[in-house]
């Protein structure tokens, strides 16, 4: 697999239709799911490997895990909307992946790797917890998007659960002008994607 293939597949995914900023559904970028998605796959995390998504949305991660050879995906989203997206993106795309309608708080599905880009906490403080804990709960390996500015925050949170972050990437994130409360037209912002073990 290379990942500029990967990348330009991710490319046609659409994104929410409608999005909920009490959700803070932003859509992941092509060209950063295919960077993590092919860095997980070359860390022997994805192939052939039960992949959760949390907070799928649109499905970019979980679809991006089934390109990359996960033996089996699954995605959980609260919303119905976003799940509709989803499951039309990957009947687009030709990949098996199984869409399902819950709160995180609800999931039980263990897996052998979590993907997510929970929401940031812009618009309610410590939304990514509940995503942090039920990932952890979940698999052995979890990669996770958040602001980088809270790397130091995820890395001693994960420490008090017995986790160590196993690497850190960070990237330049524009922010579409999304919501009315939005003043510019683009925002950008730094992200990290981190490894949880």
């Amino acid at each position: 697999m290379r990942k500029k293939d990967l990348e330009i597949a991710l490319q046609s995914v659409k994104g929410f239709e409608s999005p909920d900023p009490a959700l803070e559904q932003y859509m992941t970028p092509a060209y950063m799911a295919a960077d993590v998605m092919f860095n997980a796959y070359r860390d022997g995390d994805i192939e052939g490997m039960k992949v959760v998504d949390l907070g799928c949305g649109t499905g970019m991660l979980s679809i991006g895990a089934a390109l990359a050879g996960a033996g089996a995906v699954i995605g959980f989203d609260r919303s119905e909307d976003a799940l509709r997206v989803a499951r039309g993106n990957a009947e687009a795309l030709g990949v098996d992946v199984e869409f399902r309608l819950a709160d995180v708080s609800e999931v039980t599905e263990q897996a052998d790797t979590v993907v997510m880009n929970p929401p940031f906490g812009c618009q309610r403080r410590n939304a990514d917890r509940p995503f942090l804990d039920k990932a952890m709960e979940l698999a052995e390996c979890v990669y996770s998007i958040h602001m980088a500015e809270t790397v130091g925050f995820v890395k001693e949170y994960c420490g008090r659960k017995g986790r160590e972050i196993a690497y850190c990437r960070t990237y330049k994130y524009e922010m579409p002008h999304t919501f009315a409360f939005h003043t510019k037209m683009k925002k950008t912002v730094e992200v990290a994607v981190v490894k949880i073990r």
